[in-house]
C-alpha cells in the first residue's frame, strides 16, 4: 500500500490536517494505519472516495452527525428520504435568507432616508405609496408612559409577531399610530404599535393597509421630542388649511447603534395624510 501521510492526504484533497484529525475523532474517516512508535497517521488513496462523499454531503448542507449516521447504517433505501428532508431544510433556509435580504434592503433605504432627511423640524409634503402593517394594541398609552414602558410594549409586539409567524426581519421597521377619530377629538393617545410587512404578506388578524396619500412629514431624532414635533406638525396642518384624512403615523426610520444611558436611539418620521380643506 502507498501510505499517504496526513499532510499529503490533506494536500491531495484541498483540506486541512485539522479537518482530517476531526473526522477521525468523529469516526467519519479514520487512518488506515497509525505507526505505534511515532503516532503518525497514514491514509490509503482509496480513502479519498469516502472523503469525496463527506465533502459532497456537506455541500448538500448535511451535518456531520447525519453523514456519520448515514455511513453507519449503510441503508441505501433511506437515502431518498434523507435527501427530501435536506431539500425541505434548504427551502426553509432560502426563505430565511430571502427575508434577511429584504431586511438589509429596507435598512439601506432607511439609512439613505436618514442621511438625506430634511433639516430637523422642517415640514415637507411627500406622496407615500400604500403600505401594509401588522398592528398590535397594547392598551397602554405610549405618550403617558416612560421609555421603559415603550420597551415592554415592543417586547409584546415581538411576542405577537412570533406567535403569528412573522419573520423577525420585519422587526427592523416599527412605529405607532394615533387613529383619525382620536385626532379629531383633540387627543394625543396611542396604544397601538406596528411593524411593516411585505406587500404580498397574507391578510390576517392584525394586518391592515395604510392607504396611499399625500402626507405632511416632520423628522424627529428623539422619543422625548415626538409630542413637541407632532404639535408643530398639526399646527402647520391647521395654519395651511389642510384637512387630516387618516391616521397619524410615527415611523421609526432607523435605530442608530449609539447608546446613551442604554436608551434606544431612534430617528423617526412623523406623518399625517392630508388634503386641501
Amino acid at each position: 500500500m502507498d501510505k499517504l501521510s496526513i499532510g499529503r492526504m490533506a494536500e491531495l484533497n484541498h483540506t486541512s490536517v485539522q479537518t482530517l484529525r476531526y473526522y477521525a475523532k468523529l469516526g467519519l474517516l479514520e487512518p488506515e494505519y497509525v505507526d505505534e512508535n511515532t503516532g503518525y497517521r497514514y491514509y490509503g488513496i482509496k480513502q479519498c472516495a469516502r472523503l469525496d462523499m463527506i465533502n459532497y454531503m456537506k455541500y448538500l448542507g448535511m451535518s456531520l452527525d447525519n453523514i456519520k449516521a448515514w455511513f453507519d447504517t449503510e441503508n441505501v433505501e433511506s437515502i431518498p428520504e434523507m435527501l427530501q428532508q435536506q431539500a425541505a431544510l434548504i427551502e426553509h433556509k432560502m426563505k430565511e435568507l430571502d427575508q434577511m435580504k429584504k431586511a438589509v434592503q429596507v435598512s439601506i433605504k432607511n439609512y439613505d432616508t436618514y442621511m438625506n432627511a430634511p433639516e430637523d423640524g422642517h415640514i415637507v409634503l411627500q406622496h407615500i405609496p400604500e403600505r401594509k402593517i401588522y398592528c398590535y394594541d397594547s392598551e397602554v398609552n405610549i405618550y403617558e408612559n416612560t421609555l421603559e414602558t415603550y420597551e415592554y410594549i415592543l417586547r409584546e409586539l415581538r411576542a405577537q409577531a412570533i406567535v403569528n409567524h412573522l419573520p423577525m426581519a420585519y422587526f427592523c421597521n416599527v412605529g405607532s399610530i394615533i387613529r383619525q377619530d382620536t385626532i379629531e377629538q383633540g387627543q394625543f393617545v396611542s396604544t397601538e404599535v406596528f411593524l411593516f410587512v411585505d406587500p404580498d404578506f397574507e391578510m390576517q388578524a392584525g394586518v391592515e393597509i395604510i392607504p396611499e396619500h399625500d402626507y405632511l412629514c416632520i423628522y424627529c431624532d428623539s422619543f422625548f421630542y415626538e409630542r413637541e414635533y407632532a404639535d408643530k406638525l398639526f399646527d402647520y396642518v391647521h395654519e395651511q388649511g389642510y384637512e387630516v384624512i387618516g391616521d397619524y403615523i410615527c415611523e421609526v426610520v432607523v435605530e442608530l447603534p449609539v447608546f446613551h444611558h442604554d436608551e434606544r436611539n431612534m430617528f423617526m418620521k412623523l406623518q399625517v395624510p392630508i388634503k386641501r380643506g
